[in-house]
C-alpha cells in the first residue's frame, strides 16, 4: 500500500477513535446508556484494531520502531496510559464522582499521543 494512503487511513482512525471515546466518555458523564447501542461497543475495537494495525505498518516502512527510537516510544507509552485512563473513564466499576478526572486524564494523554506524532518528538521540539 501506497505510505501516502496508509496514513492517511491511520489519521482518520485517529480521529473517528478519538470521537468516539469523547462520545462515549461525555454519555458515560450524563448518566446516558451508551451500551445499549451495539456500534458504540463494537465500532471502537475495529477502528483501534484498524489504527493499530496501520501504525505498526508505518513504522515498518519508515524503519523507525518503538523501544528504539524515542518519539515511537513516548507515543507507546503515551497509548498504554490513555488506554488504561480510559478504561477506568468508561468502568462499570468506577464511581461516578472519579469518571471526569480519569476522562480528562485520558484526553491529556491522546492530545501528547497527537503532539508527539505531529512533531517527531517526545518534548514537541520544545
Amino acid at each position: 500500500m501506497n505510505y501516502f494512503l496508509l496514513k492517511h487511513l491511520h489519521v482518520s482512525c485517529v480521529v473517528i477513535s478519538i470521537s468516539l471515546f469523547v462520545l462515549r466518555g461525555s454519555l458515560e458523564l450524563l448518566g446516558r446508556p451508551w451500551r445499549h447501542w451495539r456500534v458504540l461497543r463494537v465500532a471502537p475495537h475495529v477502528i483501534d484494531t484498524l489504527l493499530l494495525g496501520t501504525a505498526l505498518w508505518m513504522a515498518w516502512q519508515i524503519g523507525q520502531y518503538p523501544f528504539v527510537n524515542g518519539w515511537l516510544t513516548a507515543k507507546v507509552l503515551a497509548l498504554l496510559a490513555y488506554i488504561l485512563l480510559g478504561m477506568r473513564a468508561l468502568g462499570k466499576s468506577t464511581p461516578q464522582g472519579q469518571r471526569l478526572p480519569y476522562f480528562v486524564a485520558a484526553l491529556v494523554s491522546v492530545v501528547y499521543i497527537v503532539g508527539v506524532a505531529l512533531t517527531h518528538s517526545p518534548s514537541w521540539g520544545w
